[in-house]
């Protein structure tokens, strides 16, 4: 059991999980926001990482760990892959997918349309309403971080399922 911290390329706040896998463009991990806590898994994009550590703080983080029985595992049928079809993978099994680009901003979305390396999401807000065709394209090189099943994810993904329930029965 490996807790690492990392210090991404823009952001300010350095981010700390527990190493589950890796290959040559990414890292998953168990996130953990703070202290002993974990909140879902987020991949971080390796180009984008300036420093990773893993020192005396990181091995009393993965100790607790371990004696709280916490499994290094990957969530069910994921597999490294690139960007969009890591997305597209986020999608087919939540319904909906989280990224962060290089000023740590955070979006929730679905895939809308695909060109290249540009893609345009339907944004999906705070409050669960689905802006389709959000007017931003996002270049595939700007996201450095996907995220999954964490606690705001999860009420984000409830939020919009919830929120497409009442449009159709507003519709019938």
């Amino acid at each position: 059991m490996k807790v690492e911290t990392y210090k991404i390329t823009g952001w300010q706040d350095k981010e700390t999980g527990l190493l589950i896998d890796e290959n040559e463009e990414w890292i998953l991990v168990k996130h953990i926001p703070v202290d002993y806590v974990i909140d879902g898994f987020k991949l971080y994009k390796k180009s984008a990482i300036k420093k990773r550590k893993s020192k005396t703080k990181q091995d009393k983080i993965a100790r607790v760990l371990k004696l709280k029985n916490i499994e290094s595992t990957p969530p069910d049928t994921f597999r490294f892959a690139n960007i969009l079809d890591i997305l597209k993978w986020s999608e087919e099994k939540y319904g909906l997918f989280e990224f962060q680009d290089y000023h740590a901003e955070l979006f929730y979305g679905k895939l809308n349309t695909v060109k290249e390396n540009i893609l345009n999401i339907d944004l999906i807000t705070p409050n669960g309403k689905i802006k389709k065709k959000y007017e931003y394209d996002f270049l595939t090189d700007d996201i450095i971080a996907i995220t999954f099943e964490t606690d705001y994810f999860e009420s984000i993904r409830l939020l919009m399922n919830d929120q497409q329930k009442k449009e159709l029965k507003v519709m019938k």
